[in-house]
């Protein structure tokens, strides 16, 4: 997923706070529940859309997680549990799955079955949907030729064996298929209340059925307060503890702060400011990023291309523990590469660990200046001018000025700045019109590869165009003769990573984490690293008289 530099679509962690759950009557636990199981949530922008198939954002996404369910969901620690599938088998060459559903229902009372997850998942495909996430469908057989309208959507590879039981065909092996069929664009779609509405399907919470935990009240396609409802209809109601979920846009972190404190709402996602002030708080909890960001070089020519020394001057020459401690100040951290740390793991290792190369992420400013002279005697100059892109917000304007000050530290660079909103960040860099910009991801699913395949020769994310034949071959090995295979597959990514990092193709500049204050009242709330943010389908309130 890209990013931008605001908080709205920021992904993180799981939370620390505990997962208890209650009994009936409650007496078995030392926490009794409040009367009142409502729960004051903020988010800093508006809900754009309520249909799976063309959310993107995690506003939207944070939603849907809650309000509809998939095949399967991901629960405490990003370990997957039951959703409608109440069981699922893969065959052994890994290309066919085949989910065993529950009987459960939407909120208007129909039933929810096979058909339809091959509706929302044919809608979602099909070139007229223009659904952003189509991509996430790309193991599955025939995507390409459907997506591309060279197939109807009734071949792609997905059918209905009866009510309750679902097949998908995949085109080649794909171990982490498990995890997207948890996310928003693998959510099922009553075709008869989409053919109701039309072009209104989804635009307003009273033009869509729901089939998760919740169901959405409030929302008339523009007002920036909605409330998540409890939904009596789900199949697993009984274990949904929370009454309601009320929404509320704040987007003045003062404001925020004060309503927090005088108890109008129940969490506060700090800024660095509020942080440094508040980090000894009881009620903090720090959650940790699957989002990196990071700085690309234009490599389709010029100055950059086939230099090396520059590149890596550049990396060294920017301190990523001072912009993270000192510039940001909001709990981010140095990276160690690419890949986020927590967001996959091997036998106990994890995989920033493995794929780990000093030098790709180091501070040397003494090396950095003498490389950055053999670079510029490499392209025969004495000096040179280039530019850095960036987004317009706070943390864009703040990474921009700490790297303009500290490449004024490299002989002959005349460095000149630009940060403009994030869309129009988009289409410069996917234009190439940029010397170097800064940029950044956040996973679609917990899986190495959602930051791997980026920086593929002919992906479209690879705004600077930075090739590597022994990279390419890496990634496509994992994606293709290992997919089967954990250990091969593990090391083809980490080999993949050790050789972008040697060769400086971009320059990790800080993992985003973010620190945020939730009432101790509040209780199994869960926080994921990819996808959806939240879900409220195990959280209660206790007594806080």
């Amino acid at each position: 997923m890209a990013m931008q530099f605001s908080k709205t679509l920021t992904l993180a962690a799981i939370s620390g706070a505990s997962l208890l759950l209650f009994s009936a009557c409650g007496s078995k636990s030392k926490r009794q529940l409040a009367d009142d199981q409502t729960l004051h949530w903020v988010e800093t922008a508006d809900l754009p859309t309520m249909d799976p198939s063309k959310s993107t954002d995690v506003v939207s996404g944070g939603a849907l997680n809650n309000v509809d369910e998939g095949l399967l969901r991901i629960g405490q620690g990003s370990k997957l549990r039951p959703g409608i599938a109440k069981s699922y088998h893969v065959s052994k060459d890994g290309k066919t799955w085949t989910f065993n559903l529950r009987h459960s229902k939407w909120s208007n009372g129909t039933p929810v079955t096979a058909t339809d997850f091959v509706y929302g998942w044919r809608r979602t495909v099909k070139p007229s949907t223009a659904a952003q996430f189509a991509y996430l469908y790309n193991h599955v057989k025939n995507y390409d030729a459907v997506n591309k309208g060279k197939k109807a959507p009734s071949q792609l590879g997905v059918e209905a064996h009866g009510k309750y039981q679902l097949v998908v065909t995949l085109s080649r092996p794909q171990s982490y298929f498990k995890y997207l069929v948890a996310s928003q664009a693998f959510l099922p779609q009553n075709q008869q209340v989409v053919n109701k509405y039309g072009a209104r399907y989804a635009t307003r919470s009273g033009n869509a059925v729901y089939n998760g935990p919740f169901k959405l009240t409030g929302w008339n396609g523009t007002n920036d307060t909605w409330t998540l409802k409890k939904n009596d209809q789900y199949w697993d109601a009984k274990a949904t503890k929370l009454k309601a979920v009320k929404y509320r846009v704040i987007k003045d972190q003062g404001t925020w702060l004060s309503q927090y404190q005088t108890g109008k709402v129940d969490e506060l996602m700090t800024d660095g400011t509020q942080y440094r002030h508040l980090k000894t708080s009881p009620d903090i909890h720090i959650r940790g990023s699957a989002s990196m960001f990071y700085l690309e070089f234009n490599q389709r020519n010029g100055f950059f291309k086939n230099n090396l020394d520059a590149r890596k001057a550049i990396s060294l020459a920017i301190d990523k523990q001072s912009l993270t401690h000192n510039i940001l100040a909001d709990g981010s951290q140095a990276p160690k590469g690419l890949v986020p740390q927590n967001l996959a793991k091997k036998n106990g290792v994890d995989f920033a660990d493995a794929a780990y190369v000093k030098s790709g992420t180091t501070y040397d400013l003494t090396q950095a200046r003498a490389l950055w002279r053999q670079a510029l005697q490499q392209s025969g100059k004495s000096s040179i001018s280039l530019n850095l892109l960036a987004d317009d917000t706070p943390n864009g304007k703040k990474t921009v000025e700490f790297i303009q000050s500290q490449l004024g530290k490299l002989p002959g660079l005349k460095l000149t700045t630009a940060t403009v909103p994030f869309n129009v960040r988009l289409s410069r860099s996917t234009q190439g019109d940029f010397d170097m910009v800064v940029g950044g991801w956040i996973a679609d699913f917990p899986d190495a590869i959602s930051f791997s395949s980026l920086f593929t020769s002919n992906n479209a994310y690879n705004r600077g165009r930075w090739q590597n034949k022994a990279y390419d071959t890496d990634v496509k090995n994992a994606e293709g003769k290992d997919a089967n295979n954990p250990d091969e597959r593990w090391n083809d990514l980490v080999n993949a990573e050790k050789t972008l990092m040697q060769q400086q193709g971009i320059v990790p500049l800080y993992q985003r984490t973010q620190a945020q204050l939730l009432k101790p009242y509040v209780h199994g709330v869960q926080y994921f690293p990819t996808g959806a943010q939240w879900d409220f389908s195990r959280a209660y309130i206790s007594n806080h008289q």
